[in-house]
């Protein structure tokens, strides 16, 4: 049994990328490749003493089963409003100078960076847990979503996070071979 996206199914990628900045945040969702360096230039201050950078990536297997690559989709106005939430509220919570999120939609294979999350604070412990609270956030709550695609052919929905699935939203389609 072989399961992917319907041929009919073609997910809205914007073409180019899809920001909101302020003073202290960078919230970006793009179909382009992540560099490191663009959220760790945002964030970086004179005042910071401490500078935490999360890169998330495509890894080769999930639950034993090699994957191909992942494609994330969203609805972009909604999911850029939540990441903006995300921001505002981690920014006042930890004390942080500055945060970038920054996303990619579209395909993303096996090794390319998916997630960046970098954020300045004056202490390296404000910066540790604001930066991995930003991650849990972002995976808890932004309208991501991502097709898990494993050599085979069979892919399958899933929320944007580690093994989450979409419940009613998951697409099974298979594909009879004779």
């Amino acid at each position: 049994m072989s399961t992917t996206e319907p041929s009919s199914f073609h997910p809205i990628i914007p073409s180019e990328p899809v920001v909101h900045e302020t003073e202290t945040m960078h919230i970006s969702l793009t179909p382009h490749a992540l560099n490191p360096l663009t959220a760790t230039s945002f964030v970086a201050t004179p005042h910071s003493g401490a500078t935490v950078l999360f890169i998330g990536t495509t890894r080769s297997t999930f639950d034993s089963r090699a994957v191909s690559s992942l494609s994330y989709t969203s609805y972009t106005p909604l999911a850029l409003s939540t990441l903006t939430s995300i921001a505002t509220t981690l920014l006042a919570k930890h004390a942080l100078f500055k945060i970038a999120i920054i996303h990619k939609l579209g395909e993303c294979p096996v090794g390319q960076e998916s997630i960046l999350i970098a954020v300045s604070s004056k202490h390296r412990k404000e910066a540790w847990r604001a930066g991995e609270e930003a991650l849990e956030e972002v995976k808890r709550r932004a309208e991501i979503w991502k097709l898990e695609r494993f050599e085979g052919g069979e892919g399958v929905w899933r929320a944007n996070r580690d093994g989450g699935l979409l419940g009613s939203l998951i697409i099974y389609i298979t594909n009879h071979t004779a």
